[in-house]
């Protein structure tokens, strides 16, 4: 279905025949049948009246879509965007009207900043009352609109299925992220007839600029101290398999973040995350391909290495870092344009010294961290909850991040070995993603373990929602760091004031029994040599699961940078 399919027939007379081609149906049904022609199965929301028709056609489809049916709004909206994350394919949350479409803001604009393909269907208020104040009447799309690639009202039931169609092929096409639609209740509730909905496929990228592709490959060729990092759309754009041979053949050493965790598996020679202050303040060159220049890459200055950016369209280059090149496009066939490059290169560089110093860093950086890992402190240093988790990971599992401090750690102890298995907020940086993104983890990964890491502070936003869990019989290990604590905010605020405030949680809260008493398991961990066990159990159990590891509120993560 596109722009040029004109022919819609919202008022057919339902003894009319359907034309050749075409379908009819209430405007829920329409959107339903669009969504599954995108690939999607599972729809999460919170029930609204505003939203029924959408139900209904997923109830009565050929094949029945999922409803996965939440505490919160801003879970079905994490769930959504985390589907997007997992499969690729554009997750999608309906939101009744009004507050259920607000509740969702956060987690849309959380999207925006982690390019998630998503859509939001989100309630109306009926046209036919406009301006009358029926309940929750409110004009959406504005509020949306400056966090979404898209953000507009399908104003009439012909308009529902090609609409919703454009929607989720933006949503999909680089650079992937949100998109808002709402629909007016009575136009919801009413009859079209429309072309029928054709699967569809994403596009792949634009073809990038093959002279701008050989200027990176000439700074390659002539670097003598490379470094790689490969962020969230390597995966987002499907380029995992070219960006490992680039880094395999070329031998180049690598970092990742956020959804490019994986890439490379943990434990590659290649991949360097423990020698990240050498590999980034000594290189000479540094080439980050699919994530932004932001404050987690020190807005692009790395002491006096040339900057290159890659990014899968040209609106993700960087604006404000001095670039020696960049280029924008397809992400695996940059890749594999600059592998191509290397390998016909006259100059075929010798990075073996400069690997093997990052490789001397990265063996250190194990050894300090033994200490850690297996520390027999008490109360619990928040590395030792690490020390035994890692080894009890399976290599396809699915880790999410919730939290402050305590999720940093993770990301310092935690090595993916497989691509997709990573999960957190992104640049936005928004606590409450725990949950909903485990939901959705759950149903993407079947036989995988799930592992949602809380911190104390995150659970207070989302921690409801194991009631989702169990009431649609999803098993997820929880494991929380309980410092009883804002943590990110405590040691930082006693470093500029020498004291802090509204940063205290109430001490030792038994967390599990909330999961307990919500239809879960779960229990309170406050010596050290009882983590692996506990553990185990958790991973034994096949229920909604939370090891509540009571932690030091002063072992905080040593931080580089406060995102400022």
């Amino acid at each position: 279905m596109t722009d040029a399919d004109a022919e819609i027939w919202p008022d057919l007379d339902a003894d009319t025949p359907i034309p050749e081609g075409h379908v009819r149906g209430h405007a829920g049904e329409l959107a339903v049948a669009v969504a599954q022609a995108h690939g999607v199965e599972t729809m999460f929301t919170l029930s609204g009246a505003h939203v029924f028709p959408l139900y209904d056609g997923a109830v009565k489809a050929e094949v029945p879509m999922r409803l996965l049916d939440v505490r919160h709004e801003q879970t079905a909206a994490f769930a959504a965007e985390a589907t997007g994350k997992l499969t690729r394919v554009p997750g999608l949350a309906v939101l009744t009207a009004g507050p259920g479409v607000t509740n969702g803001v956060s987690a849309i604009a959380q999207a925006q900043f982690a390019g998630s393909p998503m859509v939001v269907v989100g309630g109306r208020a009926p046209q036919n009352r406009w301006g009358s104040g029926s309940l929750q009447e409110l004009d959406q799309p504005p509020i949306v609109a400056s966090v979404s690639k898209d953000a507009r009202t399908l104003m009439t039931a012909g308009d529902v299925a090609p609409g919703l169609d454009q929607a989720f092929r933006a949503a999909g096409s680089s650079h992937r992220g949100p998109v808002f639609v709402d629909v007016p209740m009575d136009e919801l509730f009413a009859q079209a007839t429309v072309p029928a909905p054709t699967a569809a496929s994403m596009p792949r990228g634009a073809e990038p600029d093959p002279e701008a592709v050989e200027r990176i490959v000439e700074l390659l060729a002539g670097a003598s101290r490379p470094t790689l990092v490969l962020g969230t759309d390597v995966w987002a754009d499907r380029a995992e398999e070219a960006a490992l041979r680039l880094v395999e053949s070329a031998g180049v050493p690598t970092l990742t973040n956020g959804m490019g965790r994986g890439v490379v598996p943990g434990g590659h020679p290649l991949l360097v995350t423990k020698a990240r202050g050498q590999a980034l303040k000594e290189a000479d060159l540094v080439i980050v391909v699919g994530t932004p220049l932001d404050f987690r890459l020190s807005y692009g200055v790395f002491g006096d290495a040339k900057v290159v950016h890659v990014a899968d369209s040209p609106g993700q280059l960087s604006a404000h870092a001095h670039l020696a090149a960049s280029v924008a496009g397809d992400l695996s066939t940059v890749l594999d344009g600059v592998l191509a490059g290397l390998e016909r290169s006259t100059r075929r560089p010798d990075w073996s010294a400069w690997v093997a110093s990052l490789q001397d860093t990265v063996r250190a950086g194990v050894e300090r961290d033994r200490a850690l890992l297996t520390a027999e402190a008490d109360p619990i240093h928040p590395a030792r909850i690490y020390g035994e988790l890692v080894p009890r990971l399976a290599d396809d599992a699915v880790v999410i991040g919730d939290g402050g401090d305590f999720v940093s750690f993770a990301g310092k102890f935690v090595e993916p070995k497989r691509p997709g298995g990573w999960l957190d907020p992104g640049p936005y940086g928004c606590l409450g993603a725990g949950l909903g993104a485990a939901i959705a983890a759950r149903i993407a990964r079947p036989s995988s373990q799930v592992v949602l890491l809380l911190g104390d502070g995150a659970a207070g936003f989302s921690l409801m929602d194991v009631d989702t869990l169990v009431r649609h019989q999803l098993p997820v290990v929880m494991v929380m760091g309980n410092n009883s604590a804002w943590g990110l905010e405590k040691g930082p605020m006693q470093m500029l004031y020498g004291y802090d405030v509204a940063a205290d949680l109430a001490p030792r809260t038994a967390y599990d029994e909330v999961v307990k008493a919500l239809g879960g398991a779960g229990e309170t961990v406050t010596d050290p040599r009882q983590v692996g066990p506990a553990l185990d159990r958790a991973f034994a159990a096949n229920v909604p699961y939370l090891v509540n590891v009571i932690t030091d509120v002063d072992a905080a993560y040593p931080r580089a940078t406060f995102g400022i």
